[in-house]
């Protein structure tokens, strides 16, 4: 008898899971690939989950479900995650908010929190070289930052109901606040219409060195445009950084889980470009002993990064055109035409738009092609023009080096001799003169005015 009940429970328990109802949660992070193991895990709970690449996007999720939890990454590339968890308690106080590291932020309780941490313990073991850290954790982070208009967030003692409204229970104290709330939200997303000073400041990116302003509009940019497929020229000098603006836009895009390809259209001979690009097949030209793909293939679901797209020659110009401009390629000695799924990012420090409107013989790039690429133009400031940051830049290349030597410090007297520099090689030269500068130094822990050797801008 006991035997009978005990399977009847067992199919009434499996009838009730395969009845109870889904319950909503937004996963907000930048790591596509952290987002997919948590979608994979938290579905198998019978969770539905909403994707967010940033917090921005995670606002429109919460406003479009009612959502009973928020799980948060521990950096955001467009809002700062401290002021944005604060806000986020105050607009839904009855919904649960977790990091990624498992840790709460007040509010409800979610009363299958448990599941949470599970998936988060998961998605996290799944990826055991993911060394993200809280550099701010939301509790520490003090009310006052976000304006005098802005109280504690409000507390619930109970876990929220699946039919909890919080439009019936606000009352017109609570309006107020959330009015106040979301005026702050507004200033995080980055309109300044309601801006208050307290809150205007940048978050720069990892790979950015540098306070100043021109570093900090740079970084805006990156995160407006990385997360769509939009096709990014990136224009600077020699030096200043190109491709790690590239690597970034990669690693804050959807595409962050899928390859970055790397191409140098001046390192290669222009009879090889168009193999190595577009790939080739057998025996399509001496020496194709084998068929080989090319880069923009080996880029399928990723990005493609052009460095000195420039230097491409005009008649391949026109098939990445066509490429730009419909998606499919042609390997080299092949008639059949195949679709990739790419987004292509590309950078030049020749003013292309020029090169691109001269006519006869000076006309080197496709007026077209250059309007296909810069559809959203970013420019790399030159070290000349944030001098402001050189100290941090020299401090961060001298902790790099102190990987692989004993630390080595500047004195004084070589800090001003390099902020008398101009620079013409940019951050790549400070580099250089610096690693210069340290094996000069010999066993010595300071780089003194001597070991730092510059190049002459010009030679006679």
């Amino acid at each position: 008898m006991s035997g009978m009940n005990m399977g009847r429970d067992v199919v009434l328990n499996e009838d009730a899971m395969e009845t109870a109802p889904m319950r909503t949660v937004v996963v907000a992070s930048a790591d596509a690939g952290l987002r997919q193991r948590l979608r994979a895990s938290l579905t198998g709970l019978r969770w539905q989950v909403r994707e967010a690449a940033g917090g921005a996007e995670a606002m429109a999720q919460l406003e479009d479900s009612r959502s009973e939890a928020l799980l948060v990454d521990s950096w955001l590339p467009d809002l700062e995650v401290g002021e944005f968890a604060t806000v986020i308690r105050m607009l839904y106080p009855a919904m649960e908010l977790l990091r990624v590291d498992g840790g709460a932020d007040g509010g409800a309780r979610s009363p299958r929190r448990h599941e949470l941490l599970h998936s988060l313990r998961e998605a996290q073991n799944a990826s055991l070289n993911d060394t993200s850290v809280w550099a701010t954790a939301p509790e520490a982070v003090p009310v006052a930052m976000m304006g005098a208009g802005l109280r504690a967030p409000m507390r619930v003692s109970s876990p929220m109901r699946r039919d909890f409204d919080p439009e019936e229970s606000r009352t017109k104290d609570d309006e107020v606040r959330l009015d106040s709330a979301r005026q702050a939200l507004s200033v995080l997303m980055g309109r300044p219409e309601v801006a208050r000073p307290a809150m205007q400041k940048e978050v720069m990116l990892p790979e950015m060195v540098g306070g100043s302003e021109p570093m900090r509009e740079l970084a805006r940019l990156i995160r407006l445009v990385a997360p769509r497929s939009t096709t990014v020229l990136i224009e600077g000098e020699t030096g200043t950084g190109k491709e790690v603006v590239a690597r970034a836009l990669h690693r804050l895009s959807e595409r962050a889980g899928k390859p970055f390809a790397v191409l140098n259209c001046a390192a290669i001979p222009e009879a090889l470009l168009e193999a190595e690009l577009f790939g080739h097949t057998r025996g399509a030209f001496t020496g194709a002993v084998q068929s080989r793909t090319g880069r923009i293939e080996a880029a399928h679901g990723g990005t493609l990064f052009l460095d000195e797209i420039g230097e491409m020659p005009m008649a391949l110009q026109s098939k990445m055109l066509r490429f730009l401009e419909c998606g499919e390629l042609q390997r080299v000695g092949d008639n059949e035409t195949m679709r990739v799924d790419v987004r292509v990012i590309a950078a030049t420090h020749q003013p292309l738009e020029k090169l691109a409107s001269s006519v006869g013989m000076e006309r080197t790039f496709r007026l077209d092609l250059y309007h296909r690429l810069a559809v959203f133009p970013v420019e790399v400031p030159s070290l000349r023009d944030r001098m402001e940051d050189l100290s941090m830049l020299a401090e961060h290349f001298l902790e790099q080096m102190g990987q692989e030597m004993p630390r080595k410090k500047l004195t004084a007297e070589a800090m001003a001799k390099l902020h008398e520099h101009s620079w013409p090689g940019n951050v790549r030269e400070l580099m250089h003169v610096l690693e210069r500068g340290a094996i000069l130094a010999g066993d010595r822990m300071e780089i003194g005015v001597d070991e730092i050797r510059l190049r002459r801008a010009t030679r006679g």
